[in-house]
Formats: structure tokens, C-alpha cells, sequence
């Protein structure tokens, strides 16, 4: 790689290691506060709460569908780093493999996780349409999602994605010429804006509504990079199988 510069490297592993961990997390961090003016307002008028539900601030699935794409640029940024102790020779075989593997874990993930975001989707949609009782359910649930919590997430992923491909580019410059890493810092960035905007897009009982879009368009984000790793990896899988089959010829 030239003259990798390896603490920054090293600082961007770190960086992107959190954006994840803090994506995974995200539901802990900003789900579960109480929307009690709403049930009582309901008791005053005579409107009972679902049975078994009562009235939260949902966590929503946005942020954390974030990981989807976040997961591949940690795997991309750990191949960079491990090539600072493990041999080229040996990285290279064990790449095409692991990114085969890793990448069919991804579209199936993407895809089930695509399929609960469309369900929870169609039942948010259909509960606010069928007034009022319908919508009262969907108030209860749905109805007071975190914003500023949010919203405060969203800017502190968006610092360390920025700390992440800065650190990047300083670590070694040449990164700038792998298109696909571009590509990935671009619709990393690109998706964690696109949250942003969705949540400030509506009043605040919409955002549940619109959040679940976001997750529907990150997983199919997903899906399409976990497809692109797949074709990406056979081509090297290929060079190792044929490199492993010339060492075996020569050994005889």
C-alpha cells in the first residue's frame, strides 16, 4: 500500500467500529418514553387504550437498518487493517471466500429484515387510515417517535462516518482511486442524510410512518451491495482456486 500511514488507519477502524456499534445500539439509546398526555387524553374522551398496549416512544428501525451498509464498510476497513500483520499471499485467498460467505449472510439478513419493516409498514399505514379507533391504536404505538433523540444520533453517526473517511484518506491517499470504496463512503453518507431528512420531512406522529421507509430503502441498499460483493468476490475466488491448483502441480 505504499506509505500507509497506520495510526490513522488504525483511527478509522476505530471510528467505523463505533458508527456500527452505535447503529445496533440505537434502539437502547432513544426508544422508551412515556406519551402519558396522549393516554390520558383518550381516558378524558372515552377512548380506552388498545388491550395489553400502552402509549411509548417508539425506538423505530431506521437507524439501526443503518448497519446494513455500515456492516460493509466495517468489513472493508478490517481487510485494510489486517493486511498491516497478515500476509498478502494468504489475505488474498481467505478474501474472495469470506466476501462470498459474508455477502450471501448479508442479502439474506437484508431481505428478512426488508420483509418486517414492509409488514410493520402496512400495519402502521392501515391503522392511521381507519378513523379513530384505528388511529388511536396507531397514536398509542407509533405515535410519539423521538426525534430530538434521534436526531442527535443521526448527527453524532454522521461525525464519525466524516472522522471515519477522512481518517481513511489520510491513512493513504490511493484510497480515493477504489470506486467502490468511494461509492460506499457515498451512500453511507448519503443514507444517514437521507434519515435525517425523512425524520424532519412530517409532523412528529408521521415519523414512525416515514422511518420505516428509510428502513425499507436501506435494506434494499443492502441487498443491492451484498449482490455487488458477491459477483466481486467470484473473480478472486477463481484466481485462488487456480493459484492453489499450480502450487499443488509443482509440489508433485
Amino acid at each position: 500500500m505504499g506509505s500507509l500511514r497506520k495510526p490513522f488507519l488504525l483511527l478509522a477502524m476505530l471510528a467505523i467500529i463505533l458508527v456500527v456499534l452505535v447503529e445496533l445500539g440505537s434502539g437502547l439509546l432513544i426508544g422508551g418514553g412515556g406519551a402519558h398526555d396522549l393516554t390520558q387524553g383518550a381516558l378524558d374522551v372515552g377512548a380506552d387504550p388498545p388491550s395489553g398496549v400502552s402509549a411509548s416512544e417508539p425506538p423505530g428501525r431506521g437507524i439501526m437498518y443503518l448497519a446494513l451498509i455500515d456492516i460493509i464498510a466495517l468489513y472493508t476497513t478490517g481487510l485494510f487493517t489486517l493486511s498491516l500483520v497478515v500476509p498478502d499471499r494468504i489475505q488474498g485467498r481467505a478474501q474472495g471466500v469470506a466476501t462470498l460467505i459474508g455477502s450471501i449472510i448479508l442479502i439474506i439478513v437484508s431481505f428478512v429484515m426488508l420483509i418486517i419493516a414492509f409488514i410493520e409498514l402496512m400495519i402502521m399505514v392501515s391503522l392511521f387510515l381507519a378513523a379513530p379507533f384505528g388511529t388511536l391504536g396507531y397514536l398509542f404505538i407509533w405515535g410519539f417517535f423521538p426525534v430530538g433523540k434521534a436526531s442527535t444520533i443521526i448527527a453524532l453517526l454522521m461525525f464519525l462516518k466524516l472522522c471515519w473517511a477522512v481518517l481513511l484518506i489520510i491513512a493513504q491517499p490511493r484510497f480515493l482511486q477504489n470506486k467502490g470504496l468511494v461509492l460506499l463512503i457515498l451512500t453511507s453518507l448519503v443514507c444517514t442524510l437521507c434519515l435525517e431528512f425523512l425524520h424532519g420531512l412530517v409532523p412528529v406522529i408521521l415519523v414512525s410512518i416515514l422511518d420505516d421507509v428509510g428502513a425499507i430503502i436501506f435494506s434494499i441498499t443492502g441487498i443491492v451491495w451484498g449482490i455487488v460483493l458477491l459477483i466481486g468476490s467470484i473473480p478472486a475466488i477463481v484466481k485462488a482456486v487456480r493459484v492453489t491448483g499450480a502450487l499443488v502441480k509443482s509440489a508433485k
